[in-house]
């Protein structure tokens, strides 16, 4: 019998640091600790077996997978993100992800030692959440963005009504007044989904001082722009991108599902987005490798480098002397 919640997995995922790890074979499963996948023997008989783990993993969520219905995206009752997915979609063996969510996030000093950032640019991030620029972190999936994100708004004013608007609700939350809104997805019916578009317009009901979205990923950009531009400042929020001078193509590609054209886009997204922090994960981990300013270039948008970083050190672009007038408290 499999034991839940996490089965022959649980050993892994209680590993110092460990952040996923991921099965797609009955014999060997993958963990990552902030420096690259690891590879860790496992002791399961076939892929009946694997596909019986993941089947009994949705099952502790409360969710349905089998044939009819091959993947899953779940919470588990420790916090703990699942997905999987059942063949024939998963090609000959049920492919299972783990992400395990920290209760608490790291404090920047932890992301200082750990190399995500710099003392000056941990300062300087500080400040940019403490004078309330609304802040935009891009990067690829497991680049840093959830953990810089969450790191962010715990420096935020102890007095601010923050709501947090997530797909999954992962995370981890260091500030004492937030309130969690969960997406809900439609049932098998197709009926009584909550989506984050929604959960947009319902947080501007809430009495917020920050509006806080974990990823923004489709139409509701058109929410997230309104409320950065009628007074909720110090917005901060997520997007999946190659790097900062990719994001405004990607808000582009996501302004077209929200009906907006790109001139539209880019009369307000520079006011929504002030700065994009893009994190990039690499052989020596994570860290925030670029800082850009998003500014409206004719009818589109365009990523003004400030401060790019790599191997050889750090330089600075046009936008730098007007990204530290932001971080002061003056217009820029």
């Amino acid at each position: 019998m499999i034991a839940i919640p996490a089965g022959p997995l649980a050993p892994l995922l209680s590993l110092p640091g460990v952040t996923d790890v991921l099965v797609h074979a009955p014999d060997a499963a993958w963990i990552d600790r902030g420096a690259g996948l690891e590879r860790r023997a496992l002791a399961l008989d076939g892929p009946d077996d694997v596909r019986a783990l993941a089947v009994a993993l949705a099952a502790s969520a409360g969710r349905r997978l089998d044939d009819a219905e091959p993947t899953v995206d779940a919470r588990l009752a420790d916090g703990t993100r699942l997905h999987a997915v059942l063949p024939p979609v998963a090609d000959g063996c049920a492919a299972i992800s783990l992400r395990r969510i920290r209760a608490a996030p790291f404090a920047l000093a932890d992301l200082v030692g750990g190399g995500m950032l710099t003392p000056e640019l941990a300062d300087l991030l500080a400040a940019l959440v403490r004078a309330r620029v609304p802040l935009l972190v891009s990067g690829a999936t497991g680049a840093g963005k959830t953990t810089l994100l969450a790191s962010l708004l715990a420096l935020a004013d102890p007095g601010e009504r923050i709501i947090l608007i997530e797909e999954a609700g992962e995370l981890p939350v260091g500030h004492p007044h937030v309130v969690r809104l969960v997406e809900r997805r439609p049932n098998v019916e197709g009926a009584g989904g909550v989506p984050l578009a929604r959960l947009v317009r319902e947080a501007l009901r809430m009495r917020p001082d920050r509006i806080v979205l974990g990823e923004c990923r489709g139409a509701e950009l058109r929410e997230v722009l309104a409320a950065a531009n009628t007074g909720h400042r110090g917005a901060l929020t997520t997007v999946h991108a190659n790097s900062a001078r990719d994001v405004p193509a990607r808000l582009e590609a996501l302004a077209a599902l929200a009906g907006l054209s790109p001139a539209q886009l880019a009369s307000q997204a520079a006011a929504a987005f002030a700065v994009v922090i893009h994190v990039e994960r690499g052989p020596a981990g994570r860290r925030v490798v670029e800082l850009a300013r998003l500014r409206a270039d004719g009818d589109g948008l365009a990523a003004v480098t400030a401060l790019e970083r790599d191997a050889s050190g750090e330089r600075y672009g046009p936008a730098w002397p007007g990204l530290r007038a932001l971080g002061e408290g003056r217009a820029a």
